[in-house]
């Protein structure tokens, strides 16, 4: 009996071989599909749906069609996760399932810095002079100063034996002048560098000339990993399958080779000149990089290294130089990693004798507070819901998502904007926000959260009260776009998460909302939110002494100022050594703190009249 099927996906005609007993999501998995798959594959989003056309599988089993709607199951609807392959099949993979062209933040701000790179480029020149650093030959490097660089042997029989012209590379990242290359000719210009966000869902990148500072090209995809799961916890469990470390990492360094590749063929430029890649991620992502185990990430409290994780490109197989050496900025602790540490000294925050606080929420949320005197992060598992994800209506922010909604108070009519222009396909974090918040403010949510039925567009669906946003027949999908019940306890618990973890932070230094000077917000949260309503729902308190500052994608903006300055670097491992991390699974205060802000907007002494 042939173990392998033949599998066909619609309307993306891809066609693959896999062995029999395999899940459907394991086929998408292999065929390399963009797909919806918050959880993981443990059947518990119900995100991850297909549609039945014909063949043989386990399509109409009850554990393929939980989580689906009765319509859904009359239409060969079932779960990717849960569904076996048995025979050669077809599947159409549907359009609310796909991850099409997402909105992906690009822009990022650093500080006017002198350049000074850790990577240069030096031509040899012959010199008279008798002193022979190099060997046989009495060589020089034309402009360089400093200590008598580290070179191979082979290197210096090269550069002793072999005629000119020569250019140098050099590279400080271990602190110590190093030969990584050296190439006939006399291009000193000719030196690029790599900075690299590397996101739970997205991975962004900039090519950048390292001889003036200049960005030459950018490129973004989404996170190879994403099939994996949503959340960081979901990827640290799917490392303990067999060669799931091995899996996620090739992932992870694929999804950064696409980065590059997209953006030398742009320009275009021969990757070997790539000699200097800096890399902002979070904990969980640079260690499924770097191929470290990230179990000891699932201890509450664990001791995080806080010094820069240094490789060569060839140990990632990066297209690069392989002697280039990759700088990830340094971990504060298992939630807090070197994004939130590139936000803060794009931020400038650490300089500053103000008290500020940044708010960077992702897959992953992160607080810091602080001055040029002390830091104190904390983080919390809240930004999913802000990005659509476990959210019944829910989307990333792709072309067809509701990005903005305004609710009329008299009458509850919704008004909305979606990305592209385009008929709507579900909601994005922006427009859950916007929402929520204009469902407060006309009384259809009590200050529970909980929807209020008899109001103008509340209707009883199969999980309670539930308001529609679009009916089903102005929508792409042929499905009402709603918030349900469920939606709002799970809005509520994200929102209140976020508020307290800003209340511990606050209460342990004895913060008041008048002391905050300066708000610093991250990311597609702070570039696409309507801070207006980001309070008015409760997510964070109404700093009313504050000036708010969206930084666009400050890690990507750290890993830039790494890569273009050695003393950015300096400055991101101090503050990584000096920050402060509550783990608030553990913290006494945090219990108190959510449970003043599961209301809204929350408590009395964040949200002054």
């Amino acid at each position: 009996m042939n173990d392998t099927v033949r599998v066909v996906f619609h309307p993306l005609n891809k066609v693959i071989s896999i062995a029999r007993g395999s899940t459907v999501l394991d086929a998408i998995r292999l065929a390399a599909i963009q797909f919806e798959s918050i959880c993981g594959g443990k059947g518990e989003c119900g995100k991850c749906k297909v549609i039945f056309l014909h063949g043989s599988c386990t399509f109409n089993s009850p554990e393929s069609t939980g989580k689906l709607s009765p319509d859904e199951i009359t239409r060969n609807y079932c779960l990717a996760c849960k569904t076996y392959i048995t025979g050669n099949c077809e599947f159409i993979i549907p359009v609310e399932s796909r991850i099409d062209a997402p909105q992906i933040l690009k822009n990022f701000c650093w500080p006017e810095d002198i350049l000074f790179p850790s990577t240069n480029k030096y031509r040899i020149a012959e010199s008279p002079m008798t002193q022979q650093p190099f060997g046989h030959r009495s060589i020089r490097l034309e402009g360089y100063n400093g200590e008598r660089p580290h070179m191979s042997k082979p290197q210096q029989e090269r550069l002793v034996s072999t005629p000119g012209p020569f250019i140098v590379t050099i590279s400080r990242t271990n602190g110590y002048p190093e030969v990584i290359g050296i190439n006939v000719g006399d291009a000193t210009d000719q030196n690029y560098g790599i900075a690299i966000d590397l996101g739970t869902t997205t991975v962004v990148g900039m090519l950048v000339n390292l001889a003036n500072g200049k960005v030459c090209a950018s490129a973004s995809v989404l996170n190879r990993q994403i099939t994996f799961g949503e959340e960081l916890i979901t990827r640290i469990a799917a490392v303990k399958d067999d060669g799931g470390r091995e899996t996620l990492q090739m992932a992870a360094m694929d999804s950064i080779n696409e980065v590059i590749d997209q953006m030398a063929a742009e320009i275009p430029v021969d990757v070997t000149t790539i000699n200097d890649v800096c890399i902002a991620g979070n904990t969980v992502m640079i260690y499924l990089l770097t191929g470290r185990d990230p179990s000891i990430l699932e201890l509450a409290n664990a001791e995080i290294p806080r010094v820069p994780i240094i490789l060569r490109a060839q140990d990632l197989r990066l297209s690069a130089n392989p002697y280039a050496y990759v700088y990830c900025l340094p971990n504060v602790s298992r939630f807090v990693g070197g994004d939130a540490v590139g936000d803060v000294v794009v931020s400038g925050m650490h300089l500053s004798r103000d008290l500020s606080l940044l708010i960077d929420l992702g897959t992953n949320g992160e607080i810091v507070l602080g001055n040029e005197d002390w830091l104190a992060s904390a983080s919390c598992a809240s930004g999913p819901a802000f990005e659509g994800a476990g959210i019944t209506s829910g989307m990333r922010a792709m072309r067809g998502a509701i990005e903005h909604v305004s609710i009329d108070p008299t009458t509850a009519q919704v008004s909305f904007t979606t990305i592209g222009n385009e008929q709507p396909r579900g909601i994005c974090g922006s427009g859950i926000i916007d929402a929520v918040a204009g469902m407060a403010g006309s009384g259809i949510l009590d200050f529970t959260g909980k929807l209020i039925e008899g109001k103008p567009g509340v209707r009883r669906g199969d999980e309670g009260p539930e308001f529609v946003l679009v009916p089903k027949e102005n929508t792409a999908t042929g499905r009402d776009i709603s918030i349900t019940r469920p939606d709002m306890a799970y809005l509520m618990d994200s929102k209140a998460a976020v508020c307290g973890a800003i209340g511990v932070l606050m209460k342990k230094y004895r913060i008041s909302v008048g002391d905050v000077r300066h708000v610093y917000l991250a990311g597609a949260f702070g570039a696409y939110a309507d801070i207006h309503n980001v309070v008015a729902f409760g997510i964070i308190p109404r700093f009313f002494n504050a000036e708010f500052h969206p930084i666009g994608n400050g890690a990507l903006s750290g890993a830039y100022a790494a890569l273009l300055s050695q003393k950015r670097r300096r400055e991101a491992e101090s503050v990584a050594k000096k920050m402060v991390y509550i783990d608030l699974l553990i913290d006494s205060d945090f219990i108190e703190e959510y449970s003043a802000a599961i209301y809204i907007p929350g408590k009395k002494d964040y949200f002054p009249c």
